[in-house]
C-alpha cells in the first residue's frame, strides 16, 4: 500500500463505472483497455493513482475502485478526464481525510489475503460518560496500532460525513469479521464491509 503523500496533496476515493456504447465492436474495446492500461501506468509513475481494486461485480458490470492523489478535486478530474475510458465512465468521487488512527507507518501488503473497504459510523449513547467516551478512544487508537502491526488494518481516512473509512486486509470475511469484533467501539458502531477483489492495474 503506497504511504499516505505530502501533506499539500489530497487523496480520493473514485468509484468508476463504465458502460460500454451499444455496437461498439470487441476490437474497438480491447484498443481502449490497452491505452487505459498504459495511461494507468504513467498515472502511478507521476504518483497520482494510487490504488485500484475490483468490487463485487453483477453480470456484464464493468466497475473500478481507484485511489487517487490530487492537489486538489479540480486536478483530479484533469486527471481522471485524461484516462482512456473517460469517455464511456461515470465516476463518483468521494474526497478522503486524514484520521487520527491511520497506521503511522505504510503496513506491509500480504498477498495471500483479501482486502476490504470499510465505512464506520458511530453512534454514542446519551446515557454514557466522558470519561467513558475518552476512554474507548484511547483504547480504539491502540487497538487500531496492534491490527496495523498484525498486517490487518492497512489505511484509514475520514469521510466528509465524518465517517471513518478504512482498507483492512484478511484471510476471509469470516476473519474480518472477528477482527472487527473486538473493535473497542464496536459496541457504538454500525460497519458496512465492501469485499474487494484484484485489479490487473493495480500498483501493488
Amino acid at each position: 500500500m503506497s504511504a499516505p503523500m505530502e501533506a499539500n496533496v489530497m487523496e480520493f476515493l473514485v468509484e468508476m463505472t463504465t458502460q460500454v456504447p451499444a455496437g461498439t465492436t470487441e476490437a474497438a474495446v480491447d484498443d481502449i483497455r490497452t491505452r487505459e492500461a498504459a495511461r494507468a501506468r504513467e498515472l502511478i509513475a507521476d504518483g497520482n493513482l494510487l490504488r485500484l481494486w475490483r468490487p463485487p461485480l453483477a453480470p456484464g458490470e464493468w466497475r473500478t475502485f481507484g485511489l487517487f492523489a490530487a492537489p486538489d478535486e479540480v486536478a483530479l478530474q484533469q486527471v481522471l478526464a485524461s484516462m482512456p475510458l473517460h469517455i464511456w465512465r461515470a465516476d463518483k468521487v468521494t474526497p478522503l481525510g486524514p484520521h487520527v488512527n491511520n497506521p503511522a507507518t505504510p503496513t506491509s501488503h500480504n498477498p495471500d489475503a483479501q482486502q476490504f473497504f470499510t465505512t464506520f459510523t458511530v453512534t454514542i449513547p446519551s446515557d454514557v460518560d466522558k470519561a467513558t467516551v475518552d476512554a474507548t478512544y484511547a483504547a480504539e487508537a491502540q487497538t487500531a496500532a496492534a491490527e496495523a502491526a498484525a498486517s490487518h488494518l492497512v489505511r484509514l481516512w475520514k469521510l466528509p460525513t465524518t465517517q471513518g473509512f478504512g482498507l483492512w486486509q484478511a484471510t476471509t470475511p469470516a476473519d474480518l469479521d472477528a477482527i472487527l469484533n473486538t473493535l473497542p467501539l464496536k459496541p457504538w458502531m454500525h460497519i458496512d464491509t465492501i469485499p474487494l477483489s484484484h485489479h490487473p492495474s493495480d500498483p501493488v
